[in-house]
């Protein structure tokens, strides 16, 4: 349990009621406060200043000091109380902030989903890698979460792959001259695929009559460099839906909708009545030739997830689907769902700068920057820290130049220094984390307090993150961390000290909290820095 908790546990326990916990930003105030007086006020017709002052007598704990400070009851942490907690967080190791997962099906996390026609490019990259760590931090402070890729594998883009292929092949393998439509897909993977269809099929596979067997050879293979991407930033997923799989439960869905009475024909064309729960018009499910639309795949896909009974659904979609999302979610309430338990969250759009200049796009990709592009440029721990560091709604853009940098401009590089150099220090004086784990921190500096209880504020910083689908505060709070240990360390004496072993603790408290926070945005805290 974070300190937050257990002082939120016991506060309510004194007061007989549940209480807001904040951190005021002064830390020599206080290190939380209530504003329980605030909202008494009325009730109990007296001034806040009042209530606060007769409520902070309530209190008497070796635990922490409570003051009444203008109608808001302060507590401040005493030296004990954040040494137990130390202690407690030490022990667990990189388990530090985690809970049991006790039900696993709390979260259904659908992301990415990139269509299979081509490699993932830059546009993915900011859902792939907020997904990845949504999950990874839910599932350390104990929410269940199963994650899920919807490949986009039915449909017109398919078969426009597998003629694009066929178009590329007749150029550069057999020499012809052809007509290339401007939305045909285009690249060097293009190029690469048709080589391997040819060894794989010969020239057969480029006849029109085998498009469809042409265009799942190459969907198989772009999905093998999808995951290849991914794996290349330590993304993994738990399981990869086809759209194509559920087709066959249409008629079934279908009837399931028909129940809700918001389902009708017009001119052999069937519709859902959208409108009435928010969307623009009523939407096409099925045209009037009997061909399924884009939506009906989403439906019916929709229908098997929330057939699993999940606390809540998550789909981490582009900004540009904003639009989509009225229409799906009335579809779900037409199946006899409740649709409150989907949530969207939209994914701004990325600029990326080389020397101060657009990026310039791949020659691999045909028309975007890729993955495994930036992958390439700065690797998988910037690649990861910097698409986590910007609020989603929020357009991000950066300089990958900036990323290479080994100095404290570079943010990755600032708190990876902060880590390795506790190891440094550790190393200077000859000690390990061993040596001074039974050494009590109940007697630091008030600067050695604030900064030991920064550090153990790491597991609701985790929790608030996840509640608010503010990825960012984690590398926001990693930042904040490494900035407040180089300035204590800067300013204090360590290794020689009288209380060298007392800090060296301290440091290792800190170096926990950057490493375990690191390890769940997908990132390795570096030991040493090799520059």
């Amino acid at each position: 349990m974070s300190a937050k908790d257990t002082l939120k546990a016991q506060i309510s326990a004194i007061l007989g009621r549940e209480v807001v916990i904040e951190k005021p930003k002064d830390k020599t105030l206080a290190h939380y406060a209530t504003p329980l007086a605030f909202s008494l006020a009325k009730e109990l017709k007296k001034s806040p200043v009042i209530i606060a002052s007769e409520l902070a007598a309530k209190f008497n704990s070796p635990k922490y000091e409570v003051t009444a400070v203008n109608g808001y009851i302060n507590f401040k942490l005493s030296g004990e109380f954040l040494d137990s907690l130390a202690n407690d967080a030490l022990k667990s190791g990189d388990k530090f902030g985690s809970k049991e997962i006790t039900n696993p099906k709390n979260i259904f996390l659908e992301y990415i989903s990139a269509n299979p026609t081509g490699p993932l490019h830059i546009g993915h990259v900011r859902g792939a890698v907020y997904g990845d760590t949504l999950a990874r931090v839910a599932r350390h402070i104990g929410v269940g979460v199963h994650t899920e890729y919807y490949i986009n594998d039915a449909g017109n883009q398919i078969d426009l792959l597998g003629i694009s292929i066929t178009l590329r092949a007749k150029e550069i393998l057999f020499n012809e001259t052809v007509e290339y439509p401007e939305k045909y897909y285009r690249g060097d993977y293009i190029d690469e695929l048709a080589h391997k269809a040819y060894d794989k099929f010969g020239k057969e596979i480029f006849e029109s009559s085998r498009n469809s067997e042409l265009a799942e050879f190459a969907k198989d293979e772009v999905l093998k460099i999808i995951k290849k991407d991914l794996a290349d930033a330590g993304i993994f997923i738990d399981n990869w839906a086809s759209e194509k799989s559920y087709y066959d439960q249409l008629e079934q869905t279908l009837e399931q909708l028909e129940k809700s009475g918001q389902v009708y024909k017009k001119d052999s064309t069937t519709y859902i009545a959208s409108s009435k729960l928010g969307d623009d018009n009523d939407r096409v499910v099925v045209r009037s030739d009997g061909r399924p639309t884009y939506l009906a795949g989403d439906i019916i896909y929709h229908n098997v997830k929330f057939a699993n009974d999940f606390d809540t659904y998550i789909n981490i979609w582009g900004a540009d689907h904003h639009g989509y999302i009225a229409r799906l979610k009335a579809a779900i309430n037409f199946l006899g769902y409740d649709e409150n338990k989907l949530e969207v969250i939209l994914m701004q759009m990325v600029s990326l700068l080389k020397d101060g200049k657009p990026f310039k796009m791949s020659k691999r990709a045909g028309t975007s920057v890729l993955m495994s592009d930036i992958l390439a440029e700065i690797g998988s721990d910037a690649l990861r820290f910097i698409f986590i560091s910007k609020a989603g709604n929020s357009s991000l853009e950066f300089d990958i130049d900036e990323l290479k940098k080994q100095d404290s401009s570079n943010p990755i590089f600032y708190i990876n220094y902060a880590h390795a150099r506790v190891n440094q220090i550790f190393a200077k004086a000859g000690k390990s984390p061993k040596d001074v784990a039974n050494v009590s921190l109940a007697n630091l500096s008030d600067d050695g307090k604030n900064l030991l209880f920064e550090a153990l504020t790491m597991p609701e910083v985790l929790e608030d993150a996840l509640n608010q689908r503010s990825l960012h505060k984690i590398p926001d709070y990693l930042k904040g961390l490494s900035a407040s240990f180089h300035k204590f360390y800067n300013e204090n004496r360590v290794v020689g000290s009288q209380n060298e072993d007392e800090l060296l603790k301290l440091f290792s408290v800190v170096a926990l909290s950057i490493k375990v926070a690191l390890n769940l945005m997908g990132i390795k805290a570096k030991d040493i820095m090799e520059n």
